[in-house]
């Protein structure tokens, strides 16, 4: 596990509140272990998420021993085996998954399509003045492309440095997600035609046509909704364990984490 060092790791081993549940300590060997799993910023933060683990590994697995789950199971499958039979789910109907899909129609559509080319002038990030050439360079090509005085696919294959240039710049169709996030945010932005800006990114400057803009259509209720009812029937369980374990925590009393359970990776 990677920390970013914020000098918390050079107090005493005590800087920590002791962890019980009901009368058993988790102990700061237990807790330290755990941390592998929690890596934060922080190691304030990573040592929180590991206590709040095992506090619940503890809760949980006290109730199964009280209600006399197998204790031969793996510890997994006897929290699972618990949980089963202890939640008490809510069921889904038909009414709550249409007004889901009608509340977030953004969420249920096809993905918009982007036909880009682009004219790559290279520049290393830490090269300052080579950076400041090419996009001089890249502002007088753009200057030429406003005015109709040159092909984009002819300054590609003499500019360009990247391998689209053998295609006139043409980077295909593209998704969210296939290139830089400093080049896709801003291109995602733009309307077919030529991009009234340079674009830089860590590879140096682009100049970018959307040559095709094919807009995301929302999907028929009818795809969308298994989808929609996994969603529902994830969050209504989340709910119910958070609720559960909240009791649970009040019957054996906690002492030293913060027992608020947002829907996080400790949840699932």
């Amino acid at each position: 596990m990677q920390l970013i060092p914020t000098g918390e790791a050079d107090k005493p081993r005590n800087q920590f509140p002791q962890v019980m549940v009901g009368e058993t300590v988790i102990t700061e060997e237990d807790i330290a272990r755990e941390m592998q799993y929690h890596p934060a910023e922080e190691v304030a933060a990573a040592w929180h998420e590991a206590a709040l683990s095992l506090v619940i590994r503890e809760l949980l697995v006290t109730r199964a021993d009280e209600l006399g789950v197998d204790a031969s199971l793996e510890e997994d499958v006897r929290i699972a085996t618990l949980l089963d039979e202890a939640l008490d789910v809510p069921e889904l109907d038909e009414a709550a998954c249409e007004r889901f899909y009608q509340a977030n129609p953004d969420r249920f559509c096809s993905p918009t399509l982007l036909a880009v080319s682009h004219i790559l002038l290279a520049a290393a990030p830490d090269d300052v003045e080579e950076r400041q050439r090419q996009e001089d360079v890249g502002r007088q090509l753009h200057d030429f492309l406003t005015q109709g005085r040159v092909r984009f696919d002819e300054l590609a294959r003499q500019y360009s440095a990247c391998e689209s240039k053998h295609q006139g710049g043409s980077l295909g169709q593209i998704s969210r997600g296939q290139t830089v996030d400093e080049f896709e945010r801003p291109v995602w932005r733009l309307q077919e035609g030529l991009g009234p800006e340079l674009i830089e990114s860590r590879y140096g400057w682009h100049i970018v046509r959307v040559d095709q803009r094919i807009e995301g259509q929302q999907l028929p209720y009818e795809h969308a909704r298994p989808k929609i009812r996994q969603y529902l029937l994830e969050s209504v369980t989340r709910r119910a364990l958070r609720q559960y374990l909240q009791v649970l925590a009040l019957e054996r009393g906690v002492q030293g984490v913060d027992l608020e359970l947002p829907d996080s990776p400790l949840m699932q």
